[in-house]
């Protein structure tokens, strides 16, 4: 495991051990915001399913009922029938956090009554399709909506996951190894210090006993 480049003293190994203590918390941290992103990605992702599914299933029928009003009718009579009256923004977008994560909010403004075609050249099936799109718009904007923010919880969750790993993996050992090779340092070096500590004290104490004989 790399180390990390510093001086064999006691400072900097005081100052490796607070960064150590930082970094496990901070692991802690992440790890927690890991388990509850997953918790909460996990369970979007089965609602969403289920929804997407209802969604699926009813713009089938609404498209099927198109298919059949385009045959009956024809494409040069469905076309602008389906442009009348003329189109107008509808949809409202604002942001809200989810677990720190800044996620979009959909708003539909309420559908204007179908209509401003002609009933003679249009099949009664048109109005059938048009109405069983409007009903199921709010439920489809609601699962646009759901998969942003799956979307956006799937790279918070990588982010995170990136920055606990670098910790787990990386950051901490390393410190860890620092702190090993400092302490193993000094305490070689006090080792050597104490040696030459005792051989001063019996050089001393042979000069005194060289001296007492004499």
């Amino acid at each position: 495991m790399p180390q990390i480049r510093a001086n064999p003293n006691r400072m900097e190994l005081l100052k490796l051990r607070r960064r150590g203590v930082v970094a496990r918390r901070g692991h802690k941290l992440l790890k927690d915001k890991l388990d509850e992103l997953m918790k909460e990605f996990q369970a979007r992702i089965s609602a969403n399913r289920r929804l997407r599914a209802e969604v699926e299933r009813d713009l089938f029928a609404a498209y099927s009922q198109f298919a059949i009003a385009r045959a009956e009718a024809g494409q040069g009579v469905l076309g602008p029938a389906l442009m009348a009256p003329a189109p107008e923004p509808l949809l409202g977008v604002r942001e809200r956090s989810l677990m720190s994560v800044t996620v979009p909010v959909f708003t539909l403004d309420e559908l204007p009554e179908t209509g401003g075609y002609s009933l003679a050249t249009t099949p009664a099936v048109l109005d059938a399709g048009l109405a069983r799109l409007a009903a199921v718009a709010p439920r489809l904007l609601e699962l646009a909506e759901r998969e942003k923010a799956i979307e956006l919880l799937a790279g918070e969750i990588e982010r995170t996951r990136r920055r606990v790993n670098a910790l787990e993996y990386v950051l901490i050992p390393s410190v860890d190894a620092t702190i090993k090779d400092i302490q193993m340092k000094l305490d070689e070096a006090e080792r050597s210090n104490l040696t030459r500590l005792m051989k001063v004290k019996d050089m001393i104490a042979q000069q005194q006993e060289n001296a007492e004989e004499r």
